[in-house]
């Protein structure tokens, strides 16, 4: 997890529009407990491999592997070609990573988003081609259809689908899988999305949300975890 954390709690790194996470889910994944109060979507009867995963404090491995995993939040957006986007149906059955940020994000978005273009890239083709990865704007006032359309292949790779919409629709669909956004606000004239930073990883075998990791994952964490995450197997 990442450092801007104290007692459990997010908090903001000084110059940085870094996480806000839901506590529960901060100490879950710190601690390796399961995640349940006051987040929803979760599932006690997952299947398959998920079914199987403890969450772990492991300070060499990058992925938490989550007790209870989540469920995919339930979110109709618009993607970048202007065209209606149901994430629950588009990703069923495939390996999916969801992220919650913006195209004006100054460090851990772009950041972020090109670790896992490079990864990806040195998967097998046929991996590539399994592989979904959603980039979900946290302001989806200025990121636009448009805009998602341009910053994206530039910030990250352009198979990666990007999606905005109503706020209020995109801030409870992160709340589903433990992840804080609030709305964008006017700081020294500059407008500020904060948000949570964690990259949350979902089954293809029972498309839970069953791996979370930090913003501090390196492109060779994910290289290394994306063969197994295809496979719905723990990293």
């Amino acid at each position: 997890m990442s450092e801007e954390k104290t007692s459990g709690a997010a908090t903001a790194r000084p110059g940085r529009r870094t996480p806000l996470v839901i506590a529960a889910v901060a100490i879950a994944a710190a601690i390796g407990l399961t995640a349940t109060v006051g987040l929803g979507g979760t599932d006690d009867k997952a299947s398959g491999p998920v079914a199987e995963v403890t969450g772990g404090t492991d300070p060499t491995k990058a992925a938490t592997v989550l007790d209870r995993p989540f469920t995919k939040p339930s979110l109709v957006l618009t993607d970048t070609k202007g065209e209606k986007y149901d994430l629950v149906e588009r990703t069923k059955g495939k390996p999916t990573l969801i992220y919650f940020g913006y195209t004006h994000c100054p460090d851990v978005c772009p950041l972020t988003m090109s670790n896992i273009a490079i990864a990806k890239k040195r998967l097998p083709k046929a991996d590539q081609d399994k592989l979904q990865v959603v980039f979900v704007t946290t302001d989806p006032q200025r990121d636009t259809a448009a805009e998602l359309a341009k910053w994206l292949p530039a910030a990250g790779d352009p198979s990666f689908t990007g999606l905005t919409g109503d706020f209020s629709a995109i801030q409870a669909g992160a709340k589903q899988i433990g992840i804080g956004i609030d709305p964008p606000k006017v700081e020294d004239g500059k407008v500020v999305s904060m948000h949570g930073a964690q990259v949350i990883a979902f089954s293809p075998a029972t498309d839970q949300g069953y791996v979370l990791y930090g913003e501090d994952a390196s492109v060779d964490d994910y290289a290394k975890d994306l063969p197994k995450i295809i496979k719905g197997e723990n990293p």
